[in-house]
């Protein structure tokens, strides 16, 4: 309607100017001066200036009038209590407690290795052999050495239960048999030593040295892993230390497998390192696929707060003044057609997760917050719900 009353006006200056004000407008151009040109064209300018005026004063009429008149467009949400979780992402490398590399504990030939790489095994199995140098030899000489020590002993303390013989011969065999059986003791457990036993059930993941090959103490032989026994160590800033406790909710997550799952926090440090100021958590992992390997690197987030009747609105409908006052609009008295008044409300918030943010006063419960359209409304401005 607007521009049909500009059009009607402009028209209505071209016929009250007529065509002669044209001719004398170019006549001025082709052969007037320019004091001419100058005082034509102050003439128009005034002109225009008298026109706008009394189109500015037609559309504050036609507003009063118009019952079709154009509102803001906008959505809202209702402000209700709800569950507000925050979150603290890290970054936590999977660990097992199960993964050792068997080293030798007796010098020579690595006799035997009984396993492959692969293979599954039992605890206490015996993976691998060290050639003995003999001590076999010597065991069973010293074994024959404790029997005759024995016999001897127990025929001296018949003799001694019976007052025959001296106290110090019955001495003399009870020492002698006692001083054979720790020297048997201490050769089995040399002799142990030549044998690489599985220390958990668990899986062969290497094999370092190969049957044939001479090693000593120390001496690499093979690695066994257990995938039953894992856990996910994170270091966590010192200022968390008051909420992320053993027992915290934890989300975890594997980008490489997709695998995600809800754990809890079993381990808290309780030193703080002074290089970079964190502490240390550990969080179970259950594998019962299989795929989570040692070292393999995930995400986390351990919640660290936690409100059941929380206010959250989206971070993007909120505003910051010059006084550095952050602000969002409600819609106010809504009539049955929709439309409202859009009111500015100075709020306080506080932490944010994701998309949203807490508020923590100046919204109440059922207040219609404005959600669309928050960025082009004005205090005091009528505008019109969307359904």
């Amino acid at each position: 309607m607007k521009k049909i009353l500009y059009i009607s006006l402009l028209g209505l200056l071209i016929t009250s100017c007529g065509g002669d004000s044209k001719k004398s407008t170019t006549s001025i151009i082709e052969n007037g001066t320019l004091e001419e040109m100058r005082a034509k064209r102050s003439e128009l300018v005034a002109q225009a200036e008298s026109l706008r005026k009394e189109m500015e004063l037609l559309d504050v009429a036609i507003g009063k009038k118009d019952t079709n008149e154009k509102l803001t467009l906008i959505t809202t949400l209702t402000a209700k209590d709800t569950v507000f979780n925050h979150y603290v992402e890290l970054q936590a490398t999977v660990q097992t407690k199960e993964n050792l590399m068997l080293s030798a504990e007796f010098g020579g030939i690595l006799q035997q290795v009984y396993v492959k790489e692969g293979q599954k095994v039992a605890k206490g199995q015996t993976l691998a052999r060290v050639d003995d140098g003999g001590l076999s030899s010597q065991l069973a000489q010293m074994e024959t050495q404790a029997a005759l020590a024995k016999t001897t002993f127990e025929r001296q303390e018949n003799l001694w239960k019976q007052k025959i013989g001296s106290e110090i011969q019955y001495l003399q065999a009870k020492t002698n048999y006692n001083a054979q059986l720790k020297a048997v003791a201490q050769m089995k457990a040399q002799l142990a030593k030549t044998v690489i036993r599985a220390p958990f059930s668990g899986t062969i993941d290497e094999i370092a040295s190969e049957r044939g090959s001479v090693v000593g103490p120390g001496t690499p032989i093979l690695r066994i892993v257990s995938l039953g026994n894992m856990y996910l160590e994170a270091e966590v800033p010192e200022k968390n230390i008051g909420t992320i406790k053993k027992g915290s909710d934890a989300i975890v997550n594997f980008p490489v497998l997709g695998e995600t799952f809800n754990a809890k926090v079993t381990q808290a440090g309780n030193y703080i390192n002074p290089a970079n100021r964190s502490f240390m958590i550990q969080i179970a992992v259950p594998n019962k696929s299989g795929n989570i390997k040692p070292n393999l690197s995930s995400k986390i987030q351990l919640k660290d707060y936690s409100n059941s009747k929380a206010i959250t609105v989206p971070i993007s409908i909120i505003s910051e003044n010059a006084d550095g006052e952050q602000f969002l609009y409600v819609a106010q008295n809504p009539d049955n057609k929709g439309n409202a008044i859009a009111k500015k409300v100075i709020v306080k918030v506080g932490l944010s997760q994701g998309e949203l943010v807490e508020i923590v006063d100046g919204i109440k419960d059922g207040d219609l917050i404005i959600k669309e359209g928050a960025r082009s409304v004005k205090d005091g401005q009528k505008v019109s719900i969307i359904k």
